[in-house]
């Protein structure tokens, strides 16, 4: 009987792979600790012995915390907090007339992007590169066709609107909704981007 050779990996689960192990981070290692034989070692529920105050030269008594001296009676700069990070707000439905204006090419369609034919990883970086390269180019409306799927259960389909509010995308997409038949119905959507910088 022969035996089979290990088996192989494709292109999807090596990209699933890759995305799960760059969430991973290794635990950091601790030293064990050293123990000479014979040592003593503290009893875990003994209450802590207080330390006795440190004492600088002829017996004087070192600087105690509120004695030690501020950043400015120094002539030291105080470090400035870092400014919290703004919140961008998670893209919205169109309004009816932007929709309708798009619908009737009133306000241009500027680009399109097809994911048909794509895994859902691969559609998923389309996606992301196509919307932010068309920001870049100071494009404001464009068009994605996802396709409807089998029976209209598409994986593209059903994952597209994550995507568009996911936080990747969060700075490039204001707003979205289903296109009109003409441009693909239930399998396409109009996408609006927000403006560059």
């Amino acid at each position: 009987m022969a035996r089979k050779g290990p088996p192989t990996t494709s292109d999807d689960d090596k990209r699933i792979w890759a995305r799960v192990t760059g969430t991973v981070t290794p635990p950091a290692r601790r030293k064990a600790a050293r123990v000479t034989p014979g040592a003593v070692l503290p009893d875990p529920e003994a209450p802590p012995v207080a330390a006795r105050p440190a004492r600088g030269v002829a017996g004087k008594k070192r600087n105690t915390p509120d004695q030690t001296p501020s950043f400015e009676a120094l002539g030291l700069v105080v470090p400035a907090r870092p400014a919290p990070a703004r919140i961008r707000p998670t893209p919205e439905e169109l309004e009816p007339r932007r929709q309708r204006r798009l619908s009737r090419e009133r306000d241009p369609i500027e680009a399109r992007i097809d994911l048909h034919g794509f895994g859902r990883f691969e559609a998923e970086d389309q996606l992301r590169g196509f919307l932010i390269s068309c920001q870049m180019r100071g494009l404001r409306s464009v068009l994605v066709i996802t396709g409807q799927g089998r029976r209209g259960g598409g994986i593209i389909r059903g994952s597209v609107h994550d995507w568009l509010t996911g936080p990747h995308l969060r700075g490039v997409v204001s707003g979205f909704a289903s296109a009109h038949r003409r441009h693909g119905g239930d399998g396409a959507l109009y996408v609006t981007l927000k403006p560059r910088g």
